[in-house]
């Protein structure tokens, strides 16, 4: 998503015609965020090298390829160019997931010492519990969701703020949560 840097509410009431408003676009790159812990320290479970990996090479294509497409996006708007500023949204939206979802997933995994890889306590495992059985139960539906995404995909537990209990939703590919909404 390119954010977009305009002038005054006064200057915009004045009528900037398109060409005029697209000087005063910004284009806002992203950058690979930093992980709140070493790589190394998920081990045994997850390796140190398979999470740099995935961190900066994985994730950095995302990051690349989206800020590639907003680029070319930022170029098309500017030449008023219709057909492109379409043609780019497959790739915005796909990178720009791909970056959104990699973003959540390192801020869900924790070390032993801050709770990591220990049955969730409190009012997460009570609801873990009272909407699906057990801990083993929600594993076992979270796994068999995974394994119906045909090609790639993201397996999510969230809360249904309308029914009040929690869910397991799937998305494929790159699609984010909130595209859903």
């Amino acid at each position: 998503m390119a954010l977009r840097s305009l002038a005054t509410i006064k200057t915009l009431s004045q009528g900037l015609n398109s060409t005029r408003l697209a000087q005063y676009r910004a284009l806002q790159t992203f950058s690979l965020p930093d992980l709140p812990y070493d790589y190394g320290v998920l081990e045994p479970i997850i390796s140190g090298e398979i999470m740099q990996l995935h961190h900066q090479k994985h994730h950095q294509t995302y990051i690349t390829n989206y800020n590639k497409a907003l680029e070319q996006l930022h170029e098309a708007i500017q030449k008023g160019d219709s057909s492109t500023v379409v043609k780019l949204q497959s790739a915005i939206k796909f990178n720009g997931g791909g970056h959104i979802n990699h973003s959540i997933f390192w801020k869900n995994l924790a070390p032993i010492w801050e709770g990591g890889g220990e049955p969730p306590k409190g009012s997460l495992g009570w609801a873990i519990d009272r909407n699906f059985g057990s801990l083993g139960s929600l594993i076992h539906n979270i796994n068999a969701e995974g394994a119906a995404l045909q090609g790639s995909g993201w397996v999510w537990l969230g809360v249904d703020k309308e029914l009040k209990k929690l869910v397991i939703q799937s998305t494929a590919n790159q699609v984010c949560l909130q595209y859903l909404a």
